[in-house]
């Protein structure tokens, strides 16, 4: 099933849209919201598949035409937003971008860190930038919604946590990180506001796609129309979505709606292109000896989606145009 908010108030509507993202319907006071889904997902998961049905089945009473630009992100503030690393290639290309070293542990034991979740930018919302020099860049992820999850959750127990799945816009202030991180407690300044695709699927809407806890999908990123990367999800993840979840539990339970990051998709195979501009000058450092293409300016427009085997959109696009405004947006 797929489902997705639409905009109103703090936390959306609820509604559940039809595959070919064509029609929705709302979901019906009993779920007025995701997260009130999410808190009782086992009672909540069989009502919503059979409002999924009935759509896919023919009309249901109170259906409308889907809009993207009515959407707000699925969970438009969530309890917890925590980003993982599981692509190791990219956080080697982008240490060694800024003269950090890249230690062995990282192959081993997952990076993350707790990203801003009081308020998640719509998929087709601008992207706020108070500065051009602050070095504005995008990250095309993929993120799970869990289910609760208890303390020290095994990495073999938690795909049964993994309700739901999203496309991510994770915004990075390049030239802000540096310093924030010499400072040795972690981005807070240098990331903003986080988009999610217009709504979130289940795991089997996606198949056999679907294998190991990864997404076995090209993740397509265009910057101003032009196709900047199309890296394999399930190609060079370190760390499945069972492994980030059960590492970011560990040591506290995970409540229902905590949402976790992939990190940046990239492949160890640069032909394929990046999912963020960090990485695409760090290849071209590598190669030419410097970095050509820049970060984001004021008007660039970002365009993250994934297509299934038959070429059909299966979360919707994140689509974002960069808007430089001097209190970095409200």
């Amino acid at each position: 099933m797929k489902l997705g908010s639409l905009k109103k108030g703090r936390d959306g509507a609820l509604v559940v849209v039809s595959r070919d993202l064509s029609r929705a319907v709302l979901a019906g006071d009993s779920l007025p919201t995701m997260q009130s889904a999410l808190d009782d997902w086992k009672s909540a998961a069989p009502r919503l598949r059979e409002l999924a049905d009935k759509l896919e089945s023919g009309a249901v009473p109170g259906e409308f035409a889907f809009d993207p630009n009515q959407f707000a992100s699925p969970l438009p503030r969530a309890f917890q937003w925590a980003d993982g690393s599981a692509y190791v290639n990219h956080v080697e290309l982008v240490r060694r971008a800024r003269g950090a070293e890249m230690p062995e542990s990282f192959w081993h034991d997952p990076l993350m860190y707790q990203g801003g979740s009081d308020w998640f930018l719509p998929p087709l919302a601008d992207i706020p930038v108070g500065d051009e020099k602050w070095g504005a860049d995008f990250e095309g992820e993929v993120a799970v919604v869990l289910d609760d999850a208890p303390a020290g959750i095994s990495p073999n127990d938690a795909p049964e946590k993994i309700v739901l799945l999203m496309l991510v816009n994770d915004v990075s202030l390049r030239n802000l990180i540096p310093s924030e991180l010499a400072k040795g407690f972690g981005f807070f300044q240098s990331k903003p506001p986080t988009a999610f695709s217009p709504v979130a699927v289940s795991p089997d809407e996606l198949g056999a796609a679907w294998k190991d806890s990864r997404v076995h999908l090209p993740l397509l990123v265009w910057l101003n129309g032009k196709e900047f990367g199309r890296a394999e999800a399930g190609a060079d993840m370190i760390f499945n979505f069972a492994r980030l979840a059960a590492h970011a539990a560990k040591t506290r339970p995970l409540r229902a709606g905590t949402i976790v990051g992939s990190g940046t998709v990239s492949n160890k195979d640069s032909s394929v292109g990046s999912s963020c501009i960090a990485e695409k000058r760090m290849l071209e450092i590598i190669a030419d000896g410097e970095a050509r293409t820049p970060f984001l300016r004021d008007g660039d427009v970002v365009r993250i989606e994934m297509l299934d085997e038959n070429g059909r959109s299966i979360f919707g696009a994140i689509e974002q145009r960069v808007r430089v405004c001097a209190q970095g947006g409200k």
